[in-house]
């Protein structure tokens, strides 16, 4: 904001400013004027520089303005009670003015360093403190040398003594503010409220050297201008204004104010050399005190400089753990101590989905949140690390036993399952893989992260988001993974791939109401590839999303030429599997629609299938599933009861159909303890008046208690195994009114 705005703003303080400078000029005509005038004006402005610094204080920035209105009040009572006994500065009320006066120094140059300093963390805030106590040490040799010496000679305690070396003093440290400000780069425009704070010390500062030389008459005016300009900086500083507040904690330093320390270094050195040569003999004094400061605030920043340089080296940027060479130091550092540790080695599943459906900032937030969650989950003496773009890492120093180590691993998949991700009003889960090995005695750095390495991608493998420890039996398949990814790529275009269908049937009577949809590769070498084989790798590779286009185009064209032989109002529809990496695609509801468009099927004769696990987010996956419904398309959450977060989204869900997993419908034995689960699905699902549909049944006593429990649909081997449409098509044409 423009001075001239700001004194529109301030009408007091508009007059004040301009009886201010109207004093000045009457000063400059009128002699005997001149000292009254000054005073005043001084005084007049201090009045005016608490209040508006108090204000200033309640718009930001409390602790800096109030420093700074507590100098300005300290230099009016100074300045009047001098002004009114200037003749006489002996007694109490020279020596409470001259005490007052040299307070504002200290309170007006705590004010300016303390902003820059608690915009600083860390060793960066002592690195600045070591930069401005060797500029502080250069100018206390100058004033020693030029000052303090020689008013120590002159042996006489009193007011005029104390004013003799407190104003140096208190100069000393308004060069070390102002050298502080200029280090922590944050004059970044000459407009700012802070520069034009800095530029009112520095009329100070001239203006008390001006005074030391000729007295008040040479140094009125440029202390008078001194003081303006710190009455005009609070009424620059605005918070909400954009680049106001930024100019007390940007930093912005250049590059020769980075070389400021060097600059006070070399004059301080300068002047000891000097005055050795002319005086012939060493001042063991101040100069020796200031050279002992500067050098050790030196030494200290060099410090400070080579851990920041080794932190570099060793510690991740984006999330402040350890990176890869600081976990090979830790894990090399350990074996060699022959300590007993445990690795575990952790990837983010679904990482590359966030980063394609949220963009790589959010992907960004998501790490550095995992990592803080990570910090916070393992014990202080362990080491937490990021060895790559998703993977992280813990060294557990004296893990105990194996189960110990799976403790933490499980701790730490807890602790992500249950503290998702904010972003706004979305909430985004966290879900990991972890690989655990154990510390052996001849053990490398190479062979211990490979081990764990080894089981994370079991684990991954998996796809339930587990932790799996190392055994010998175990092998390495990333290769063998990456040939079929390679060979799965073509294997649409080369035939390579057909689609099975298993019967959901009405288990009153056994009569197909539906089929499920289920594909199968028939490698020409390796011969028939397992599903839980492929799918996850088409997941990874991201071949999923044209296979699983494929799979709805046939299961669609069945489902037309059957429906096309029934009764058409008959049940019967097709289930069709959504992967989670489908759910994020931009085009998946253009894509599906466009299929039923191709092949003429009706959307409530379809349904599809997602896992819990699928619905990674609200904003991309509940979205598309959501357009999908609205379209007549019904929705299933495949193997319910076996995810994450199924209660707690459960009411909000798009879905239609809840599908109990296999698992629980194993465990129905006739006993109320075998039934508990599934029971208590059937109920949830009536009152949210979904369909169930059970898995996995393969005996006519598992058939009969779902159907006593409410459920009226399911499938299994007790039915039909998948089998191909041809073997199938008489069975389901043939459905019954």
């Amino acid at each position: 904001m423009p001075v001239a705005s700001g004194l529109r703003r301030h009408p007091a303080v508009a007059a004040v400013v301009t009886l201010t400078i109207a004093g000045q000029v009457v000063a400059a005509v009128d002699g005997p004027l001149r000292l009254p005038l000054v005073g005043a004006s001084l005084v007049l402005l201090d009045v005016a520089g608490v209040v508006l610094s108090l204000r200033a204080a309640r718009r930001g920035d409390r602790t800096v303005w109030r420093l700074v209105a507590l100098g300005r009040l300290l230099s009016v009572i100074g300045g009047t009670i001098l002004l009114a006994g200037y003749d006489s500065p002996t007694g109490l009320p020279g020596w409470v003015g001259t005490v007052a006066r040299l307070g504002m120094y200290v309170a007006l140059a705590a004010g300016v360093m303390t902003g820059p300093a608690k915009a600083l963390t860390g060793r960066r805030r002592w690195a600045y403190l070591a930069e401005a106590v060797t500029v502080l040490g250069s100018g206390f040799m100058v004033v020693w040398y030029f000052v303090i010496d020689p008013a120590l000679d002159g042996g006489q305690w009193e007011v005029k003594w104390l004013v003799a070396i407190g104003a140096p003093v208190g100069d000393l440290l308004l060069l070390m503010a102002v050298a502080g400000v200029v280090l922590a780069g944050r004059l970044n425009r000459i407009t700012s409220p802070l520069s034009v704070f800095i530029g009112g010390l520095t009329c100070y500062l001239v203006g008390d050297l001006l005074f030391s030389a000729n007295g008040i008459q040479a140094a009125g005016a440029v202390l008078v201008i001194g003081s303006l300009l710190l009455t005009v900086s609070p009424m620059l500083y605005h918070p909400e204004t954009p680049g106001s507040r930024k100019s007390w904690s940007s930093r912005t330093q250049s590059a020769w104010s980075s070389q400021l320390p060097l600059i006070a270094l070399g004059i301080g050195c300068t002047l000891l050399i000097v005055v050795t040569v002319r005086e012939h003999e060493l001042l063991w004094g101040g100069l020796v005190f200031g050279l002992i400061l500067m050098t050790g605030a030196v030494a200290a920043r060099q410090l400070i400089a080579q851990r920041d340089s080794r932190d570099l080296i060793v510690t991740d940027a984006l999330t402040g753990l350890a990176n890869r060479t600081g976990l090979d130091n830790a894990v090399t550092r350990a074996i060699k101590r022959q300590e007993r540790v445990a690795l575990l080695l952790i990837d983010l599943d679904g990482f590359k989905l966030i980063n394609d459906a949220y963009g790589h900032a959010t992907g960004d937030t998501v790490l550095a949140e995992f990592a803080h969650l990570l910090r916070s989950t393992v014990r202080t003496g362990d080491l937490a690390a990021r060895i790559g773009g998703d993977e992280f890492a813990v060294l557990l120093l004296d893990p105990g036993a194996p189960e110990h180590a799976a403790g933490a691993a499980q701790r730490i998949l807890a602790a992500a399952a249950a503290n998702p991700v904010r972003l706004g009003d979305d909430s985004l889960p966290v879900r990991a893989s972890i690989g655990i090995t154990a510390g052996r005695p001849a053990d490398t750095t190479k062979e211990l992260i490979r081990r764990a390495d080894v089981a994370m991608y079991q684990a991954k493998r998996a796809g339930t988001h587990t932790w799996v420890l190392h055994d010998e039996s175990m092998t390495d398949r990333r290769a063998e993974d990456a040939a079929l990814a390679d060979d799965l790529e073509g294997a649409v275009g080369r035939g390579e791939l057909y689609v099975l269908y298993q019967p959901m049937v009405d288990l009153t009577d056994g009569s197909p109401v539906a089929v499920e949809a289920l594909v199968r590769w028939e490698h020409p070498t390796r011969g028939l590839v397992p599903p839980v084989r492929f799918i996850p790798i088409a997941e990874r590779s991201g071949a999923i999303t044209a296979l699983g286009l494929f799979v709805l185009e046939r299961a669609c064209t069945q489902m037309t030429a059957w429906r096309a032989r029934v009764p058409a109002g008959r049940r019967l529809h097709v289930s069709v599997n959504l992967s989670p990496r489908q759910l994020q695609e931009p085009t998946l509801v253009h894509d599906v629609l466009s299929v039923l468009e191709r092949t003429g099927l009706a959307p409530e004769h379809l349904v599809l299938e997602v896992t819990e696990s699928a619905i990674v987010d609200e904003k991309t996956s509940l979205a598309a599933l959501r357009a999908l419904r609205s379209h007549g398309i019904r929705i299933a959450i495949d193997d319910f009861g076996t995810g994450y977060s199924s209660l707690h989204y459960l009411t909000r869900l798009p879905v239609d159909i809840l599908k109990i997993d296999r698992s629980f419908v194993a465990e129905l034995n006739g006993t109320p303890e075998g039934s508990a689960i599934t029971e208590a699905v059937i109920r949830l699902s009536q009152v949210l008046h979904l369909t169930t549909v059970a898995e996995g049944i393969e005996t006519p006593d598992q058939a009969a208690e779902l159907l006593a429990l409410g459920c009226d649909t399911g499938q299994g081997y007790l039915y039909a195994k998948p089998l191909p449409a041809a073997e199938l098509d008489e069975r389901m044409t043939a459905v019954s009114v």
